[in-house]
This record gives C-alpha cells, sequence and structure tokens, in this order.
C-alpha cells in the first residue's frame, strides 16, 4: 500500500514490521494480536489480515488507529494446525473470502464463537449458542455473482473481477471464483470476452458492474429475466419461487431448505395461530410458513417483489398468505391480528431494524419473533431492544450460508417471557 500523507505515526512508524502472536479472529474475519509497548503493558492491538488464531506471524504496520492498528501479514513463522491450502489462487489479493486458509470446521468453530462473544458484549446475555448449521456445499454455492469492472486506461488490460483486499476502487481480475456455482464459471468466461470486445469497440468512459446468476443451473446476465428457484421443504413439499433475476433472494440455494425450514419451524414453537412476515421479499419464509399458521401476512418495499410473492402463493396453491407493498414500518396498521396469537419473522437489511419499525413492533407485542439477520452486530444491538421489552431468548441458531467468508446468517428466536 502506498504511505498517506495522513498517516498517525503512534505507535508504530509506516511500514514498520512487528511479530505477534494471533489470539482471535474478528468478526471482520480479521487476526487480532497484541505487541507489549512497555512493560508491564497489556500490549497495543493489531489486526492482521489472513492470520489465524494460535500463529505467531510477522507484519507490517500500515495504519495506525487511535486504540489499534493494522498490518499486512508478511510470513506465518508457526502456523495454525487447521491452516489449510487455499483453493483460489487469489486469495489475500481478491477481497472476496477471508477464510480460505482455515480448516472448514474450524471457520463453523470460529463463527459460533464470534455470534456468542457479540451476544454477551454487545447484548449482556450469555447464552448457548448452537453449533453453526454448515453449508452442504462449502465451495461452489453461490449462485449469483456481481464482477465490476473499471473504465478502461490505455495499454492496460481490462480487470474484470472483484475488489483488490484493503482497497474501495482497485479491481483484481478474476476469470474463475471458487465460491460460485460451476454454472456461473462457465457463463463468467464468456461473459469476460464479450465485456473485452464492447469495451475495446466502444471506449466506454465509465466501468460497469454485471450480474450472473444460477437458478437451477439455468443461468442468466439479465438483470429483468424472471427466473425461478425450487426450495424442497420436506414433508411441507417444495416450493417453487419466481422473481427477477435483479431481486434480492438468498444467494445459497444447497442450504436453503435447511434455513426455511429452522424458520417455519421456530416460528411455529411459540403456538401463534397468525403469522406477519416483514421485508417478505418474494415470500420464501412467508409460504414456507403457511402450511403451520391460520393465515400469513407478508409485507415488502418492493412492489415487483411483492407481485411475486403473491404470484409464488397462488403457483404453490397457497390461499391464506396476502402481502402488500409498503415500508415495514407500517406493517401493523389495520392488521386484524391480534398481537398475542401472532408470531412475528423479521429478515431485514444489513444495516438493522429502524427505530420506527421497532417501536410498532413492540406496540403490537406479539407473542413470538423470528429474528434473521445478515449481520449478527447490528441484530444484537436490536436485541437490548426486546430484552428490555420482557423477551426472553430461545434459541440463538447462525447458518453459515456464506462458507469461506467473514459473513453468515444467524437466527434468533424470541418470545414474551
Amino acid at each position: 500500500m502506498s504511505k498517506k500523507k495522513a498517516f498517525k505515526d503512534r505507535p508504530f512508524a509506516y511500514h514498520q514490521e512487528v511479530e505477534l502472536s494471533i489470539a482471535t479472529l474478528t468478526n471482520l474475519g480479521l487476526g487480532l494480536g497484541r505487541v507489549a509497548l512497555g512493560e508491564g503493558e497489556k500490549g497495543w492491538v493489531v489486526m492482521v489480515a489472513f492470520a489465524l488464531p494460535g500463529e505467531l506471524v510477522r507484519a507490517r504496520v500500515f495504519r495506525n488507529h487511535a486504540n489499534y492498528s493494522e498490518a499486512d501479514l508478511l510470513e506465518v513463522i508457526r502456523p495454525s494446525p487447521h491452516r489449510v491450502q487455499p483453493r483460489c489462487a487469489l486469495f489475500g489479493t481478491c477481497g472476496g473470502c477471508q477464510y480460505q486458509n482455515l480448516r472448514y470446521e474450524e471457520q463453523l468453530e470460529w463463527k459460533r464463537r464470534q455470534v456468542a462473544e457479540l451476544l454477551e458484549h454487545m447484548a449482556g446475555l450469555a447464552f448457548e449458542v448452537l453449533p453453526v448449521i454448515g453449508s452442504p456445499r462449502p465451495f461452489g454455492y453461490r449462485s449469483k455473482i456481481t464482477p465490476h469492472y473499471n473504465a478502461p486506461r490505455s495499454g492496460r488490460e481490462l480487470a474484470i473481477g472483484f475488489l483488490r483486499q484493503g482497497t474501495r476502487f482497485d479491481i483484481v481480475d478474476v476469470p474463475r471464483c471458487e465460491i460460485a456455482t460451476e454454472p456461473i464459471n462457465r457463463a463468467l468466461a464468456a461473459a469476460r470476452d464479450e465485456v473485452r470486445r464492447l469495451v475495446a469497440a466502444e471506449a466506454p468512459e465509465r466501468g460497469a458492474t454485471l450480474l450472473i446468476r444460477d437458478a437451477a443451473g439455468r443461468v442468466t446476465l439479465s438483470h429483468e429475466e424472471r427466473i425461478m428457484e425450487e426450495v424442497p421443504l420436506g414433508g411441507a413439499g417444495t416450493l417453487r419461487l419466481s422473481f427477477l433475476a435483479r431481486d434480492f433472494f438468498q444467494n445459497n440455494p444447497f442450504i436453503l431448505p435447511a434455513f426455511a425450514g429452522y424458520v417455519r419451524d421456530q416460528a411455529r414453537s411459540c403456538g401463534a395461530r397468525f403469522l406477519v412476515d416483514a421485508y417478505c421479499g418474494s415470500g420464501l419464509f412467508s409460504l414456507a410458513c403457511a402450511g403451520v399458521f391460520e393465515r400469513v401476512a407478508g409485507v415488502e418495499v418492493s412492489e415487483s417483489s411483492v407481485a411475486f410473492a403473491r404470484e409464488n402463493a397462488a403457483s404453490n396453491s397457497i390461499s391464506n398468505a396476502s402481502f402488500i407493498a409498503g415500508d415495514a414500518s407500517g406493517i401493523f396498521l389495520g392488521l386484524d391480528f391480534p398481537g398475542a396469537d401472532t408470531a412475528v419473522v423479521i429478515d431485514p437489511p444489513r444495516r438493522g431494524c429502524d427505530e420506527g419499525f421497532l417501536r410498532q413492533l413492540f406496540r403490537f407485542r406479539p407473542r413470538g419473533v423470528v429474528y434473521v439477520s445478515c449481520d449478527p452486530a447490528t441484530q444484537m444491538r436490536d436485541l437490548r431492544g426486546f430484552l428490555a421489552e420482557g423477551y426472553q431468548v430461545r434459541a440463538v441458531q447462525p447458518f453459515d450460508l456464506f462458507p469461506q467468508t467473514r459473513h453468515l446468517e444467524c437466527v434468533i428466536t424470541l418470545a414474551l417471557a
């Protein structure tokens, strides 16, 4: 990395090399250790990407913050027994994956620990976090990728891929993605050739982002193409869900049956007769749960997703589910479900729930809540409000929808005390 003008040179000089033992992994996927600055001191925190717990490493500092530093990994002096050879040659350069060098079983255990630590430190709750449910496919699972390219530069080959580790704009050329499905990788090769042909012919002033989505082996590059995903739900049958390729849908279809089935079973466990599905998208959780509730109501801000949810209900012969387009903060207005007999499923965006939605939810006082989150940190922040309102945690179950990366989904089941 190039030296920045405003580099803060305390406690380490720019590019100063340090040797340290890695004690843990942060929820950003960084190895964390401490360097003693003086005798008797606890040690200054240094975060090192791609370093693993238990390792002794040599690292080079590139940034000092108020209470920690960041460093690049130079050498693993004493490797972890769980270190493995990454499958991708670009691992460590491409910023897409953080854990390809860590045995998969250990990835799951560290993700469980991270959820437990967030639960205790952010929500003030010591509660058993269940073992992470792993993906049936640790590689070749991702059903959508969005490669990027920047504006072409004269004399330089066009890079088409993903952000370089530690940067915000630099693109690494990625001819193959090991966590994407094989149909996507086949389509990626052709898409890269076509992009280079068009860029050479038209010399655009700006870059762009591609979309490549795989639905049951059928691949599309069109944002507006209609596609269908099948989700087996055991004895409940198979859901067939249609949506636009650009719409949000979980990108690991191989774990989706277990994931959706668990949410259904947890929602049912509180004994409610009715279900409200906030942030319902094209109806995955609503329709997966419809068979165990008298009535289901789903709400989604995207009108196109609501149209698909209604269509998906009809095509799956589900008549007790209704859907409305609107802000999730207004979902309880006019709802005729009694809160004491209703369960709520919430699956908000990464930023978590907004305060207006939570205030309305607490006024409604549903019997039970199943909170699904792709960011446990914002989930734990919101959990403090539930605990203050008299809800108790019944289960904390992480799912690894994103093997080889720092990301995961966490499902927390809550019920009124």
